[in-house]
C-alpha cells in the first residue's frame, strides 16, 4: 500500500513537474528578504519604480546646443505657404462650383456643362491658391527679415509683417489701395497676436479654454 502511494506520488510529481502543474515553490522569509514588495506578489526588482518618476510634466527632448524649443519663422515659413496654397485651392474650387452650377443651371446635363463647370472649378482653385499663396510667401518673408533684423521673436514682428504684407499685396491699386490693404493686414495679424496672448491678458490657464 505504502508502495502504490509513493509511486502515485511520484507519478504525479513526475508529470506536474513535466507540465507545469507541480505546486508553486515555497521560500523561507529569508530568502525574500531582500526582495522589494510592492502589494503584489514577489517580482523582480526592476519593476519597483515609483509611479511619480513616470508622470512628466513637460516635454523632456533633447535639442541641439544653441537651439529654441520653438521653430522659427523660417520653419514655420513652408508650412505657411504650403497651408495657404492648399486652403485657397480648396475654397477655390469650391467657389468655382457654385458658380459653374449657377452659370450653367438652364443647361441640361450633358458633357459640354460638365466640361464648363470643371473649367470653372480649375481656374478659381488655382485663382484663390495663387492669391493666398502670394500672401502667404510675402508675410513669411517679411517676419522673417524683420526676426533677422530686430534679434527677437514677438508680437512686434506679427503685426508689422501683417501690415507690410497688406500694403505691398494691395500696391498695384495705388496709395489708397495699399493704405486699405495695411489696414486690413494690420487687423487681421493684431486679432491673430491678441488671440495668442489671450491666456496672458485674461490671467486664465491654456487648459481652461476650449477650441
Amino acid at each position: 500500500m505504502d508502495n502504490n502511494s509513493q509511486g502515485s506520488g511520484g507519478l504525479k510529481g513526475g508529470l506536474g513537474g513535466l507540465f507545469g502543474g507541480g505546486g508553486a515553490p515555497e521560500y523561507s522569509n529569508t530568502e525574500l528578504a531582500g526582495v522589494p514588495l510592492t502589494g503584489m506578489s514577489p517580482l523582480s526588482p526592476y519593476l519597483n519604480v515609483d509611479p511619480r518618476y513616470l508622470v512628466q510634466d513637460t516635454d523632456e527632448f533633447i535639442l541641439p546646443t544653441g537651439a529654441n524649443k520653438t521653430r522659427g519663422r523660417f520653419e514655420l515659413a513652408f508650412f505657411t505657404i504650403g497651408g495657404s496654397c492648399m486652403t485657397g485651392a480648396t475654397l477655390g474650387a469650391l467657389n468655382g462650383l457654385r458658380m459653374g452650377l449657377k452659370e450653367t443651371r438652364d443647361m441640361a446635363w450633358s458633357k459640354p456643362r460638365n466640361v464648363q463647370i470643371l473649367n470653372m472649378v480649375t481656374r478659381q482653385g488655382a485663382s484663390w491658391a495663387n492669391s493666398l499663396g502670394s500672401v502667404a510667401l510675402l508675410y513669411s518673408a517679411f517676419g522673417v527679415a524683420i526676426e533677422k533684423a530686430r534679434g527677437a521673436e514677438d508680437d512686434i514682428n506679427t503685426v508689422t509683417a501683417g501690415t507690410l504684407t497688406g500694403m505691398l499685396f494691395k500696391s498695384s491699386g495705388g496709395l489708397k489701395s495699399a493704405a486699405r490693404g495695411g489696414l486690413v493686414g494690420l487687423a487681421v495679424s493684431g486679432a491673430y497676436a491678441l488671440y495668442n496672448n489671450w491666456d496672458h491678458l485674461t490671467g486664465s490657464s491654456p487648459s481652461s479654454r476650449l477650441y
